[in-house]
């Protein structure tokens, strides 16, 4: 089996089986981020997906995403390994609700081995919006630096069935690569977080003009940035549109606020 440290290549080997061998793995990724950060990290988001391919070619899962979120309202999608992920993060940031917030409040584990077994009580709506993509399970984990959870690992897979105890155990291990790689961009060319974890804006924030259109309403309507944003995600939400499509559209002044947001 040829393995390189440049990114977890793995030849001839699918999902990975054997504990051991799991655990070899884990630790080849860990050296490959160390390795990175240690040369400069190259592009900040590079080092982070990663960890994100890392991720699939270790667990049973189809996709993983790492988003960091300091609040509801201050969220990045930081690296998604395709499209179905990346459609699920901006589901959740759109509607204020998913796994990754609940992982996020929680601090533990977000696991939904049948997502068409039951709308979790916490998230219906986005459990109902997520039925339209080939999602079957989610599993959802916090990733903190030091004590400060500062963003979340997001996978699915397109089949139901729960993490094994070893399964379980790489995902854990995976998120704390993520906190590390997240951890050693605080000093680089794109920054994310700095070292309390705290939101830092960087270059390519694919929300950028969600935070805008959120400041826009509380200036004009006088709204704490909750309640900005709650408005945002209603009215996108009503109009059957993105969250993203409506932030662009006030930015850009094609929504009044006066007329649509009062």
């Amino acid at each position: 089996m040829a393995i390189t440290n440049t990114d977890l290549e793995v030849t001839g080997c699918g999902k990975l089986a054997g504990g051991g061998l799991a655990v070899a793995e884990v630790e080849v990724l860990r050296t490959s981020v160390l390795a990175a950060l240690g040369e400069g990290g190259g592009e900040g988001v590079d080092v982070v997906g990663r960890v994100c391919r890392g991720c699939v070619r270790l667990l049973p899962v189809d996709g993983a995403a790492v988003s960091v979120m300091a609040d509801a309202g201050r969220r990045e999608i930081v690296y998604a390994s395709d499209p179905v992920s990346t459609a699920l993060a901006e589901l959740q940031f759109s509607l204020g609700e998913g796994p990754c917030f609940e992982a996020s409040a929680a601090g533990g584990p977000v696991l939904v081995p049948e997502l068409a077994a039951g709308s979790p009580a916490a998230w219906p709506v986005f459990a109902a919006e997520a039925a339209a993509y080939p999602v079957a399970a989610l599993f959802t984990f916090p990733v903190q630096i030091g004590a400060v959870r500062v963003a979340t690992l997001d996978t699915y897979r397109s089949t139901p069935g729960s993490l094994g105890t070893a399964e379980l155990a790489t995902a854990l291990q995976v998120a704390d690569i993520a906190a590390l790689a997240l951890s050693g961009l605080s000093g680089g060319g794109e920054r994310w977080l700095d070292g309390d974890g705290r939101w830092m804006d960087g270059a390519g924030m694919r929300h950028r003009e969600v935070h805008q259109a959120t400041g826009m309403l509380i200036a004009h309507l006088d709204l704490p940035a909750s309640a900005a944003l709650a408005r945002l995600r209603a009215y996108a939400f009503g109009h059957g549109r993105s969250l993203l499509e409506v932030a662009g559209d006030i930015v850009a002044g094609r929504l009044r606020l006066d007329e649509e947001f009062r």
